[in-house]
């Protein structure tokens, strides 16, 4: 699902196609057939940014402090092989989360080498921790998958991987489309930590009734399910990550480690000397539907708000236009700028319109907007009503009755809707 390079690869030397049967202890999960020799670490791209300009972020500049004299004169500690497996029992998680050689070199290349980096995700974690957390219980997704979008992005809102995969939960445009996220050259729901969220949490689920197994359903979410079914049938069709770990795509096989290392490491990071960037809990904020077309400048004309903390709230438009007059959008502010432009009324809207949507403009808007209208199909289940289904995909109840010709609220269990992507 997600780019090859945005993933922690440890690959088997000399290992592509085949393994022995008994290469994997099925009860500690330590793979017997490697050495450290045959380990190769290759960082995933979320933690090659270069904590300088992760420290450029909006958010990190406005809330967060960076304290060199701590974090630069750390070192990590030595311990045993023993400790690390214990500390990983003890984590209170669903995903499995064993010890062996393979986790070891996962854990060393974020606490030893990407000291920095792991700062930075404590600092930046308790900005998005709700939301993440929020979305996995709603789908029923163990908690512990909420670190995900720091092995998948470093937890930077705007991250493009080099093969297209975009937001910290790092979707590729396909598999965003088929969970609702809306993208054209205005908009990309992708980098709109609300709904991607609730898209990978979705999405995560439904890996999980696919192989009814988290570790595999973790794996699938980088590789898709295709490549694990694969990987099944070319073990003799076992289906523990570790028995089928050879036979998985090389970035994969890094993916599940990377994954337990970052619980690791958010977990006990005071034992290992590193200290989180120091950060203070950002205003509190809120939202308004849009229903019209608004620019940046006509919002900023009545509020007291920067452009880039704007666009920083506001991560999925990506120009200074907001197209509500295609599709109902929503704009995040602080509290204390909702009221104002609710009072400018359609002051708001009608400022400077000349200039901001001359007739050239509005027409490659409209272009851009009706010939990208796409759809997903939803399958309602046992006690959905019209409201929850229109919550969860950001719509309205009229709009979900009018694309699917319904006369009333009434609706049973099994029906397929059509929602539509404006």
């Amino acid at each position: 699902m997600v780019s090859a390079s945005l993933l922690l690869a440890m690959t088997l030397v000399g290992m592509e196609q085949t393994v022995s049967s008994d290469a994997t202890d099925s009860i500690t999960g330590n793979v017997n057939v490697l050495s450290a020799d045959s380990l190769m670490s290759d960082l995933p791209e979320s933690m090659s940014f270069d904590v300088d300009s992760l420290m450029e972020l909006w958010f990190a500049k406005q809330y967060m402090s960076y304290d060199s004299d701590c974090i630069d004169g750390s070192v990590n500690p030595v311990f045993s092989d023993s400790v690390y497996a214990a500390r990983l029992n003890n984590l209170p998680t669903i995903v499995e989360m064993p010890y062996n050689s393979i986790v070891r070199n996962s854990i060393d290349a974020y606490l030893v080498r990407n000291r920095k980096a792991v700062s930075f995700a404590l600092g930046m974690f308790p900005m998005y921790e709700e939301i993440f957390v929020e979305a996995l219980l709603r789908y029923n997704v163990p908690i512990e998958l909420k670190y995900l979008p720091i092995v998948e992005s470093a937890l930077k809102p705007r991250a493009y991987s080099r093969a297209g995969a975009a937001g910290m939960w790092q979707f590729i445009y396909s598999t965003g489309r088929n969970y609702g996220l809306y993208v054209n050259s205005l908009v990309d729901d992708r980098y709109d930590v609300i709904k991607e969220t609730d898209a990978a949490a979705h999405h995560l689920k439904d890996l999980y009734d696919t192989f009814g197994d988290w570790s595999l359903a973790i794996s699938a979410y980088n590789c898709g399910p295709g490549n694990i079914t694969k990987a099944i049938t070319r073990s003799g069709g076992k289906t523990s990550f570790w028995d089928i770990y050879p036979y998985l795509p090389r970035e994969t096989r890094g993916y599940l480690p990377a994954f337990i290392a970052v619980n690791y490491a958010m977990s006990y990071y005071k034992e290992h000397g590193i200290c989180p960037m120091e950060s203070v809990r950002p205003q509190q904020t809120d939202t308004l539907l849009i229903g019209r077309n608004l620019h940046f400048r006509q919002i900023t004309h009545f509020c007291d708000i920067s452009t880039d903390e704007l666009k920083a709230l506001n991560p999925q438009y990506l120009t200074d236009v907001i197209p509500g007059a295609y599709r109902t959008c929503v704009l995040t502010l602080p509290q204390q700028f909702i009221r104002p432009l609710l009072e400018a009324g359609d002051s708001l809207y009608e400022y400077d319109t000349e200039n901001l949507f001359p007739k050239a403009k509005l027409a490659a808007i409209n272009d851009d907007m009706t010939n990208r209208v796409t759809y997903v199909t939803h399958k309602i289940k046992s006690g959905e009503t019209l409201g929850s289904i229109a919550r969860k995909y950001h719509t309205t109840v009229r709009n979900i009755k009018n694309w699917n010709n319904l006369k009333s609220d009434n609706i049973r269990a099994g029906k397929i809707l059509r929602i539509y992507n404006r």
